[in-house]
């Protein structure tokens, strides 16, 4: 079984691509995340560079959506990325954005 059979999204990476990314602004220090790929919202959130677009695309999302894609900062990555669910709604939604079919997760 390959990493990728075991772990969809590292062939996905829809979400990374769809949604704005924000957190509480001190979560960026606390998880060491690099401030080049962090931007201020507003005075209490902050949000990953590249999702606060019209056409999001995380700063830290390399490879190519539906093919293969790796997160440049995984283990330091913010709580609304830990949060998303592979087959989730979520996921659902930006995999139907890309057009990607519905993920099938037993």
């Amino acid at each position: 079984m390959s990493l990728a059979d075991s772990n969809p999204c590292l062939d996905c990476g829809a979400c990374c691509a769809t949604f704005r990314v924000s957190f509480y602004w001190s979560e960026a220090e606390t998880l060491g995340l690099p401030t080049e790929l962090t931007e201020q919202v507003n005075a209490w959130f902050a949000c990953m560079r590249g999702t606060n677009q019209p056409q999001p695309r995380c700063a830290a999302l390399a490879g190519t959506v539906g093919q293969e894609v790796s997160c440049q900062v995984y283990g330091h990555r913010p709580s609304p990325c830990r949060e998303v669910e592979a087959g989730g709604s979520q996921c659902a939604k930006a995999r139907a954005h890309h057009g990607l079919p519905a993920l099938i997760c037993e």
